[in-house]
This record gives C-alpha cells, structure tokens and sequence, in this order.
C-alpha cells in the first residue's frame, strides 16, 4: 500500500458507519443490565447485534471511504466498553473472579497514565500492538464463551474451561502488551 492508497480520514461526524458506533455504544448498559440480572441468552443476542453492526460499520466505512477520527475512536472504545460491562457483570454475579477484573481495569489504568505522559511530550498514542489486539481478541471471545456456559447449561462442561483458557491468556497477553507499551514510552520519554 502507498501513500496514496492509504484511506482518507475525515473529522466528519454524521456517517453511517458512526451512526452504527454510536448504536452500539448505546447497547452496552443494556448489555450490562441483561448480564446482571442474568438473562444472559438475551445478553448473547445483544452482543450478537453489537458484532454485527461492528462488522457493517467497518465495511461501510471502507467501501464508502467513510472512515472517521471519530469512528476511529468510537469503534474501541465499544468494543472495551463490552468487554468492561461483561467482566463487571459476570465478575459481581460470582462467575469470575475479582482479581481478573482488577487485572484488566488496572492494565487499562497504566495505559491511560502512559497516554497522559506521552501527551504531555508531545506524542501521540502509540500504535496498537499485535499482542494487544490478540489479547483483545481472547477477551472477546472468552466472556461470550463463559455466558453460553450459563445460558445454555449442556454447554458448560466444554465452554466453562474453554472460556476460562481464553480469559487467562488474554489477562496474560494484555499485561505483556502493557509492558511492551511501558518500554515504548519510556524510550521515546528519554528522547524527548
């Protein structure tokens, strides 16, 4: 890909594919809610729209060269926001454990902080790395898997253990990603 290839990034706001953000940005409380009050047949089915909008958002937005600042940063933060509200949910329900989501929110925490620091030097916020997005990636999967062991009780002797291999590497991962992310800005902190 060239330089001229690269999409065009636009600061405008009203777009399909931000519209469609904007629409799962607005389905996490109900996410949250569903998850505790355990309805999480119902919460699948949320998550499954959420996907789905989030598929169609990114394709619109390349196929239509609507790419966005704004969509650029809508479409993490709700994917974050679901993973959050699921970890809460299932996390204050009893099924995960509290030093999980003290795991994931503090590595989330560092990462502010190292933002601010970058910040305050002149930087922007470092690239994503890979083993942030497949850290991402396990967490994705693995609280849906945890949720279809509950909905669906038959599920439970193969999706309670396969959601919870998903959930320890993903902490894992995430925390490493974090570290390689502390080693980043504490190099381009020296440069400055």
């Amino acid at each position: 890909m060239t330089a001229d290839d690269a999409p065009v990034v636009s600061s405008r706001v009203l777009t399909v594919p931000n519209i469609l953000s904007f629409v799962r940005l607005a389905m996490v409380p109900v996410f949250l809610v569903l998850i505790l009050r355990g309805d999480d047949a119902l919460a699948l089915l949320v998550l499954v729209i959420s996907s789905v909008t989030d598929y169609l958002d990114g394709v619109i937005a390349r196929r239509f060269n609507q790419i966005t600042r704004l969509g650029q940063l809508l479409d993490p933060a709700a994917d974050r926001l679901f993973i959050f509200a699921a970890l809460v949910g299932l996390t204050v329900r009893g099924i995960l454990p509290w030093w999980l989501l003290i795991a994931i929110v503090a590595r989330d925490v560092m990462l502010l902080a190292l933002g601010v620091v970058l910040a305050n030097r002149g930087y922007g916020p470092l690239p994503v790395h890979h083993l942030g997005k497949v850290a991402t990636f396990c967490l994705f999967y693995a609280l849906p898997i945890i949720m279809i062991a509950h909905a669906f009780p038959d599920t439970a002797p193969v999706a309670v253990p396969l959601g919870f291999a998903f959930a320890l590497w993903g902490a894992f991962l995430y925390w490493w990603a974090g570290a390689v992310y502390l080693r980043e800005t504490v190099r381009l902190s020296r440069l400055h």
